[in-house]
């Protein structure tokens, strides 16, 4: 009998365990399928995840709907902002980095511009932002805007997520972007504004 008991401690605590895993929606596998990486059905990219130069995003309509609406409602109350970039296919961010790395060196490019293969842009769900008038060249200054500021507390509300914020850059690996947004959905996105969590932290990447 003595035995036993043990056992059933055992037994107890795995099932306490797996309970509250299940509870919190995370079972800490990541699959790959049709070549990209999904933690939880949400498709994930960043310098350890890379995506096929082939991966084919289907229509992403609903995060693009959610984005139009996101800025019809910022301009309702006098703030301006523009998509400027979206999708991007593999050869294009091949493009793009190749044009950056000749420009500002290799380690600085990769501050800001994703490898190809690295960057969500394939994945049709991230996005970046500005204000009429901020070109390439200058988006760096969109972080001083009323825009910028809205975003930061409004964004979740629509689905979306600042992917690379400010103090986290030791994490994502990319510097602060407050033009990149990243759509997760109103649940995940509300849930990582709350806690102050990267998108590596909330699904335990790190």
């Amino acid at each position: 009998m003595r035995k036993v008991i043990p056992w059933l401690v055992v037994i107890l605590i795995l099932i306490i365990y797996f309970l509250n895993k299940k509870q919190k929606g995370y079972d800490n596998t990541i699959i790959k399928k049709n070549g990209a990486y999904y933690f939880n059905s949400h498709i994930i990219v960043n310098k350890d995840y890379k995506i096929s130069p082939f991966y084919t995003p289907f229509p992403k309509l609903k995060a693009l709907n959610a984005l139009k609406i996101m800025i019809n409602d910022a301009n309702k109350q006098g703030l301006r902002l523009i998509i400027i970039s979206g999708f991007r296919s593999y050869f294009k961010q091949m493009r793009l980095f190749n044009i950056y790395v000749q420009r500002d060196g290799l380690k600085k490019a990769q501050l800001y511009s994703a490898k190809p293969g690295f960057s969500e842009h394939q994945t049709g769900l991230a996005f970046d932002v500005a204000t009429p008038g901020l070109h390439e060249s200058a988006k760096e200054l969109f972080q001083y805007t009323k825009e910028s500021e809205w975003l930061e507390d409004n964004a979740h509300h629509y689905g979306f997520i600042i992917r690379y914020p400010k103090g986290k850059e030791h994490i994502t690996q990319f510097m602060y972007e407050p033009w990149h947004l990243r759509y997760l959905g109103k649940k995940d996105a509300k849930k990582m504004k709350n806690t102050n969590l990267t998108l590596e932290e909330y699904f335990h990447l790190v």
